[in-house]
């Protein structure tokens, strides 16, 4: 049937859809987030840039403003300047996800059309100018329902502890006895204190369903499902919690402060303590510092000694019995001796220095560890380090989906030094992040690695200098058991890290990131390094080939070793001015993979001759292959495939396209397109919002970090267009379709970018 010209309300046909007052217009959909207490200060950092405001503790040491960013490109703008505003028929247009008609509610071209506003990828990491508000009047808190620290709501009347998980009549002894400040009647407590149950999976806590216990208790807010009241000895009635036997015996018993039996790397509060209180020993780390100290020097008397003979014209040679003689040529030719200079003593004290600088050479205090194989092919599509939205649970919901390799999100290695429980909360990780990765390939394509002692889950830090990164490279080895690798991250664009001098400040600094690579790689033991870069930090010079080369080969003024000794080296094909900002270059990136692909030839060229290094100095030990992997607009398994024919890459990482269809994975593995139905995308809004549950708790905090999380996983997710109803394939990420219906109401909802649209999704 064709569509009739006014457009039908799939939520209410009696009425048209008709263009909202301009009140309604002006209404912000998405308000700003202000900072909480338990972010990450990479979180924190995203949203000081992205709603425009600077961090009263994080800009006190900027001399400069930060530069105005450029726009190189904006693919959607291409519509709006369309000659004729309207496209020939058939034709893909470069920027549009071209819907077809019957669904489409505001045609290209139109006044409406043209009045949206596209989504905007850079608005995550932030492309407005911060405004000083540090002298701003501050504003009124708003009256209401209480909020706790970490800015979500919390009880009306707070439980005391004593009584969190114990029956109403045999509670725990409080400590603070008649001067607590919280609540010790339980009846009180339900009645007035919290707020109702929720009604959300059926009235049944996903806590006690999954373990057979809840550990919040009486604060849950399905307490209803796992409580009874009962009749006492005396005839009275006693309210108690209900365990499942069954489930505890599958689950095993635990501690909740320890963690649960299902989320692993959980570091004891003990041990952040010392952290915070400097009493974690980094021997190691501090030791192969000294030594780089030294090192540095020695390279510097070198650098010295060698500069002071160009400019003297020596030129050395060594006689047959061994000694070294010099010669010293006039203009005209005429040779003479060094005893006719004037500058012979010069020249002596300069050729003696060097020799006692050769001589000199301090070995390392210890060589790195043998590092544990890993590997990297086309059966192992990777979920990228994601800040925000690469949590736990959304992790687990990839993995569950396919994704054979997951990271951390990014953590700042001085805050994990110093104990700080927001940043070591990024290490914590899913079981299922311990399962090895799937592995088609002959076992002789990897020497010497075993997949059944491999797992999915991994570390990303970002540090400016060399020190601390070795010793949260240290700490993180020592404390986290379940950890593939460490990955130190070069390409975040955020400014406040950027200032800082970590994340892509350090693809200008290319001695310094290998010597940080260096130390990491000699105190991780047998946990091997990867390197996560851009391009460049500007669109127009990119540097990554360069170092690229030298993260390979490694710098000749070190004679320990022949590379930095990373196992993987991951290359996002955008500098960082770019952003998110055009199509990443896989041209580029496919131009590195050769580069990758020559250094491991020749490092098996090498084998076996006196030229061949250390195999304790290199990424994987005897087998000496460095992995390449490209990242950036893969949204389908044709992309995939794609890039892994042409650029030449190990593997694929994935971004954005993870967060739009988490189950790009599903299709990588098949082949095909999965055109995945409103109910079956509902079921992994399900899913998420259980695993957040089961990960942050269910109580009134853990309820507000579950939703806040998933509101943030959904500002991407919204923005998918089912492949049935597009009218060219494979889609593009840097594609904007018009405004568009579902072909249920479901979809309709799950398509909205107004949050108020997602609360109806039930």
């Amino acid at each position: 049937m064709a569509p009739s010209s006014t457009p039908v309300n799939p939520l209410d046909p009696s009425n048209s859809l008709k263009e909202p007052p301009p009140e309604l217009l002006r209404e912000e959909a998405h308000p700003p987030q202000p900072p909480l207490l338990e972010d990450s200060a990479v979180t924190k950092a995203e949203k000081y840039e992205r709603h425009g405001l600077i961090d009263d503790t994080s800009f006190d040491n900027l001399e400069n403003p930060p530069s105005k960013r450029v726009k190189l490109d904006d693919e959607f703008q291409s519509l709006q300047s369309h000659s004729n505003g309207q496209p020939k028929v058939g034709e893909r247009i470069k920027g549009v996800a071209q819907v077809k008609p019957e669904f489409v509610i505001h045609p290209p071209g139109s006044k409406q059309a043209r009045a949206a506003q596209p989504a905007d990828d850079d608005a995550a990491e932030a492309s407005h100018k911060p405004v000083d508000t540090r002298n701003a009047p501050r504003s009124k808190k708003p009256k209401g329902k209480p909020r706790a620290k970490g800015g979500f709501a919390q009880d009306e009347i707070q439980l005391c502890a004593s009584r969190a998980t114990f029956p109403e009549f045999s509670p725990e002894e409080c400590r603070f006895g008649v001067k607590c400040k919280f609540e010790h009647d339980l009846r009180k407590y339900l009645k007035q204190g919290k707020r109702e149950d929720l009604t959300s999976f059926g009235g049944k806590c996903p806590i006690w369903e999954a373990r057979g216990k809840c550990d919040h208790g009486w604060k849950c807010r399905f307490v209803g499902s796992h409580m009874r009241e009962q009749e006492t000895e005396d005839g009275g009635k006693e309210l108690v919690l209900t365990e499942d036997e069954h489930k505890l015996k599958a689950t095993g018993q635990y501690e909740p402060h320890e963690g649960t039996p299902d989320i692993v790397n959980v570091v004891a509060t003990q041990q952040k303590v010392e952290l915070s209180k400097r009493g974690a020993k980094t021997l190691k780390a501090d030791k192969y510092a000294d030594w780089m100290v030294t090192r540095a020097k020695e390279l510097e008397e070198n650098m010295k000694s060698t500069i002071s003979r160009e400019n003297y014209g020596e030129d050395n040679s060594i006689s047959a019995n061994g000694e070294e003689h010099s010669r010293y040529t006039e203009k005209n030719g005429v040779e003479i001796t060094p005893k006719a200079t004037e500058s012979n003593g010069l020249l002596a004290s300069s050729t003696e220095a060097m020799q006692e600088n050769r001589a000199q050479y301090t070995e390392p205090p210890f060589l790195p560890s043998e590092k544990r194989r890993i590997y990297f092919g086309p059966e192992t599509p990777t979920l990228a380090p994601l800040t925000t939205q690469g949590n736990l649970p959304f992790r687990r919901l990839c993995v569950g989906l396919g994704a054979q390799v997951t990271f951390s999100e990014m953590a700042l290695s001085t805050n994990l030094l110093q104990g700080q429980k927001s940043e070591w909360a990024l290490m914590k990780a899913h079981k299922s992040e311990t399962l090895p990765p799937s592995f088609a390939s002959k076992g002789d394509v990897v020497t010497g690695y075993d997949n059944s002692n491999d797992l999915k889950f991994g570390a990303q830090i970002a540090a400016s200098k060399a020190h601390p990164a070795m010793k949260a490279t240290e700490v993180l080895t020592t404390l986290l058991p379940h950890l593939r690798l460490v990955d130190l991250n070069c390409g975040c664009p955020i400014d406040l890290i950027y200032r800082a001098g970590a994340g892509s400040a350090l693809l200008d600094s290319h001695a310094k990131l290998e010597k940080m690579l260096r130390g990491m790689n000699a105190v991780s033991g047998e946990v091997p390094i990867t390197v996560k870069i851009r391009m460049g930090t500007k669109d127009s010079k990119p540097t990554a080939q360069k170092l690229v080369e030298r993260l390979a080969l490694g710098d000749e003024r070190y004679e320990d070793t022949a590379s930095a000794g990373i196992a993987a080296i991951t290359l996002h094909g955008r500098s960082r001015q770019q952003r998110y900002t055009r199509s990443a270059d896989w041209g580029y990136i496919a131009d590195c993979a050769a580069l990758i692909g020559r250094y491991n030839q020749k490092a098996d060229d090498l084998a076996d001759t006196i030229r061949e290094a250390d195999s304790r100095t290199q990424a994987a030990g005897m087998d000496r292959k460095v992995y390449f992997l490209g990242n950036g607009d893969c949204y389908s398994h044709v992309d995939y495939n794609q890039h892994l024919q042409e650029a030449n890459v190990d593997s694929v990482m994935i971004a954005r396209g993870a967060l739009i269809k988490p189950w790009i994975f599903e299709e990588i593995e098949s082949g095909q397109y999965l055109d995945k139905s409103a109910s079956e995308r509902l079921t992994y809004v399900e899913k998420f919002t259980k695993y957040g549950l089961e990960a942050w708790g269910s109580d009134e905090i853990g309820i507000g970090i579950t939703r806040r999380f998933l509101l943030e996983w959904l500002s991407f997710a919204y923005r998918y267009i089912p492949v049935s109803i597009l009218e060219h394939l494979p889609p593009s990420l840097q594609d904007r379709p018009p405004a568009w219906r579902g072909r249920n109401d479901l979809e309709t909802l799950l398509r909205s970018d107004d949050y108020k649209d997602w609360i109806k999704i039930r």
